[in-house]
């Protein structure tokens, strides 16, 4: 593989790693958005606090907790394939990485022995 290559290849597999982590940040926040929905239904109440006060309370955020842990459960196959894609991306990444250095300073030795 030529350095050219390996750096292009690397850039490839660089963005989609990154692509990949930023689908697995989506479900991370569209499932702690819809936990807070989930916790603000559930509590609608009439509550009286001082301006500037607090909405939430540890009741809220103890189900809070719940729903996401929940929601996570609902979706832990798509989180688990997501995990197990970046780990797999990262090794690779690795991979590339080393042989693109193992192979840059000898590709330049060699060209500058035949100069």
């Amino acid at each position: 593989m030529s350095v050219l290559g390996g750096t292009t290849l690397l850039s490839r597999m660089e963005a989609a790693h990154r692509q990949t982590r930023a689908h697995l940040e989506r479900i991370e926040r569209q499932i702690s958005a819809r936990a807070e929905r989930m916790t603000t239904t559930a509590k609608a109440k009439a509550r009286r606090h001082p301006r500037g006060g607090s909405r939430w309370t540890r009741s809220d955020e103890t189900m809070f907790r719940a729903c996401v842990d929940q929601l996570s459960f609902e979706r832990r196959g798509e989180i688990d394939a997501l995990n197990r894609k970046l780990s797999r991306q990262e090794r690779a990444i690795l991979a590339v990485r080393a042989k693109t250095i193992s192979n840059g300073p000898t590709s330049k030795a060699d060209a500058q022995a035949v100069l």
